[in-house]
Order: C-alpha cells, then structure tokens, then sequence
C-alpha cells in the first residue's frame, strides 16, 4: 500500500512537471512581439553532413547530385520532446554556371509542429586554389499549434487556443560556401524577412516572429596516413541573442569507415559512427546531455542517410605532333 502511494505521488509530480513545461514553453512561444529570444532552427549533431540545410552557398560543390536524410529524436524520453527531419538534395549544373538544391524540414516540439521547404542556387566561380558558391534561396514556412494537445494548470485562459491553428510566411536566405580539396569554411543567414506568423488564441490574434539566424561552418582534412584522415570541423548557429558552437573531431578509415565525437558547448558531448560505400553514407550518433536536463531526459538519438552520384568527367584527346613525322 505504501509503494502504491509513493508511485501515485511520483506520477502526480510528473504530471505537474508536463504542464509547468507546456505552460512555460506556450508563454515564451506566444509572448506578444516577440523577435529573437530564443533560436528557433532545429539542431543537429551530424552537421559536417548537412551544410545544405544551413547554408545555399553549398549547392552544386560535391560536382554530381546528392541527396542526404536526417531524422532527429532529442532529449528522448521527455515528454513533449523535440523530433525533427531535414532532407535536401543538391546539384552542379554546368549550364548555369553553379548548382541547385532542395531541402525539406519538418519538426515537432510539444503541440507545435513546423514544416519548411526551401529552394536554393549557387553561382560558382573559381578562386585561387578552391571554389566560392554565393547562394541564396527562397521558400515557405508553415507552423501550426496544436491547442487540443495543450494542458494547462489553469483552464479556459483566453490566451492558450483550444483548437489548432497555423500561420505560413516566406522565408528566404544566403550564403557564401569556399571549397578545396581539403578545407571549407562558409558564412551564411536563413530568415532574412523575419516574417511574422499568426497564430489565433481564443480571445485575439498573437504574431510569432521567425527570428533571423546566423550560421558560420569550417572543416579540414588530414591525411596522417595512407589508411587514415582526421577531419577537425567547427559549427556555429547563433540568433544574435544566444549562441551555440559545435566541436567535431572525425577519424575516417580507408575512405570507408568513420568514428567521431563531438561538442557543443554548455548542452552536449556526442559520439558519432558511420559507413561510406559506393556513393552512400549512413550514420548515427548519440548526445549525451550536460544541460540541467540530463535528469530528465535519455539523450539524443540520430540517423543519417545519403547517397552522392559523381557526374562523369568527359575525356579530352591530347593530340601532338612529332617532328619526325610531319
């Protein structure tokens, strides 16, 4: 009897943990005006795999068309927790001098949910012993709250919806991607506009401005032997009111295998494993929460996929003359 009460004592302060968390996540959501306070871009760990998401600039670099898939679950295990997707697909295209992308997102915390898609190009141009792609690209942003998934400590708030209701604005972005065989460093924004979505509550109509986000990327790669490469990268998101760094260390074997670790600063250690075989990539990696929130969540998880198809490189005939033939 005493063990049953204990867990219905446990479950009731779970269950007040859920709605003080909605509460104070639907508040810093819907506070009126609201510009750039908190970032608002899902996060990824595997981010050397997908710079497209980040930066228009990168279309068009890898000189063939790749697609890449990322699904992440963060913080597992609480409830409410953010879930997100990103797929995009890029390519070089001779004809006009640069490349092309597509990339798709989709992300879910709690009762809201986002859904944006964006198309990107990039002038190439050759400069010094790299590349530099100046992208820009341009698209739309959905998102929706969801009221019925809502609980609040204080029923009939005229200010929480209690049904669902979306907002969709355009969004747009650009980027400046340098490429050698060996380094990269880009520098790019997303959400240029700064669109205002409405979303209506039960009483009045609240505008949730899409903050402004900056992003800078750089990597490089050593080749310390024959059979092994270390690749240092550093990624950087900032919304010029918070900022976040990632550190990533990745030891590639053969061209075939690669084991990584990685850090962001003040939220995460991570460790990362995956495969390359003819053209594709699979990947998984696994954060490790040093936030205030490791007591309450079982980490991240997530799953990468890609596949690069390399356009062929058209033979030249070399012809020369021989004096002794004329």
């Amino acid at each position: 009897m005493l063990n049953n009460t204990f867990i219905d004592l446990n479950e009731e302060k779970n269950k007040e943990m859920r709605r003080t968390f909605t509460v104070c996540a639907f508040g810093a959501l819907m506070l009126v005006g609201l510009t750039s306070t908190a970032q608002q871009d899902p996060q990824f760990t595997m981010n050397m795999y997908n710079r497209m998401f980040a930066n228009p600039g990168y279309a068009g670099s890898n000189g063939g068309i790749c697609a890449t898939a990322i699904l992440r679950e963060q913080w597992a295990g609480f409830d409410g927790n953010p879930q997100s997707g990103v797929i995009s697909v890029e390519s070089e295209v001779k004809a006009i001098h640069g490349g092309v992308g597509l990339t798709v997102l989709l992300d879910r915390l709690g009762a809201e949910s986002t859904i944006g898609a964006k198309l990107a190009y990039a002038f190439r141009l050759d400069l010094g012993p790299g590349t530099l792609g100046i992208g820009v690209e341009a698209g739309i942003i959905s998102r929706t709250l969801d009221g019925t998934k809502l609980d609040p400590i204080q029923g009939g708030d005229p200010n929480i919806p209690n049904t669902s209701s979306s907002g969709l604005v355009p969004d747009f972005g650009f980027g400046l991607y340098y490429h050698t065989d060996k380094l990269y460093f880009g520098v790019s924004s997303s959400h240029l506009s700064e669109g205002g979505l409405k979303l209506e509550t039960i009483s009045q109509t609240k505008v949730y401005n899409v903050a402004r986000h900056y992003y800078a990327m750089a990597g490089y790669t050593f080749n310390i032997s024959p059979t092994f490469d270390l690749k240092p990268s550093l990624f950087l998101k900032s919304d010029a009111a918070s900022t976040q760094l990632d550190v990533n260390l990745t030891v590639m074997y053969n061209q075939l295998i690669f084991l990584g670790a990685s850090y962001r600063i003040d939220d995460a250690a991570a460790v990362m494993a995956g495969v390359h075989w003819n053209g594709f990539k699979l990947g998984y990696s696994y954060d490790i929460t040093t936030s205030g929130l490791n007591n309450y969540s079982n980490g991240s998880h997530e799953v990468m996929l890609g596949y690069c198809y390399k356009w062929p490189v058209p033979s030249v005939n070399q012809q020369y003359r021989n004096v002794r033939f004329l």
